[in-house]
């Protein structure tokens, strides 16, 4: 017996080693295999993902960067005084068409990132992504949803319109940051240059933007000088013309003495 119990305390001795090592290799396996699943080491490293992320960067880049201020700057220039109707309606249409374009990429952005991304909408710029779409499409239905000017219900629409478009783009400012943020994150790449390039193009639109409520502030100006010039003028060659006359008067009466 004491034999036998001495072989089994042997066996047993071997074995735990062989255990342990089959334990350890099991958790070694679930340690690397676990992380390869679902760590974003193997997405930064995907070309094809990297390449969709900036597809739909530059999309909405170019909605909400530069479509919509397009529009707002175009709507606003109409307010100027004294254009002719062709120049209206032209501003309009530019108005009308660069904030269907820009709800055209919203929403192909919107698709791309439903289809292609991992959206657990843990994270801001995924969050007020998808608040910015439906507000988005809801300023475009309330743009087609425009009451006639002799209505009541205008002045309403009008607030609402400017307040949704308002907020449209603080809004879409705010994402195109925190989507640029967000890329550097995923990708590991630095996205100092494309901040640097998104707040030069923000700085010259709100330039334009500001430049544009002084527009007619200068034509006016410019015209009031040019009137006082042509007055001014004008008052000269009467003054002029009725000096010659005087002296034209006075002649017979230098000949008669």
């Amino acid at each position: 017996m004491e034999i036998h119990h001495q072989l089994l305390v042997s066996l047993l001795f071997l074995l735990l080693p062989l255990c342990s090592s089959q334990e350890n290799t099991r958790s070694l396996a679930i340690d690397v295999n676990g992380p390869v699943e679902t760590s974003p080491i193997s997405e930064k490293l995907n070309p094809k993902l990297v390449y969709e992320i900036k597809v739909h960067g530059f999309m909405l880049w170019a909605a909400m960067g530069v479509l919509m201020p397009i529009g707002i700057i175009s709507i606003r220039l109409m307010s100027i005084k004294d254009q002719p109707i062709i120049t209206l309606r032209r501003l309009f249409f530019l108005h009308v068409t660069s904030q269907m374009v820009a709800v055209i990429l919203v929403t192909i952005g919107a698709v791309m990132s439903v289809i292609n991304f991992n959206n657990s909408f843990s994270n801001h710029h995924q969050q007020l992504g998808i608040g910015l779409y439906v507000i988005v499409w809801f300023q475009a239905l309330l743009g087609f949803l425009r009451p006639p000017r002799e209505e009541k219900a205008r002045r309403k629409w009008f607030v609402g319109h400017w307040i949704l478009g308002t907020s449209i783009a603080i809004l879409g400012i705010i994402n195109i940051y925190t989507g640029l943020h967000a890329y550097a994150k995923k990708t590991s790449k630095s996205a100092n240059l494309w901040t640097i390039l998104f707040t030069a193009q923000l700085s010259c639109i709100a330039l334009v933007y500001l430049f544009q409520d002084k527009w007619s502030y200068i034509q006016s100006q410019a015209t009031f000088n040019r009137n006082q010039s042509v007055d001014h003028n004008s008052n000269i060659s009467t003054a002029e013309t009725g000096h010659g006359y005087e002296i034209e008067e006075s002649k017979p009466e230098l000949e008669k003495c």
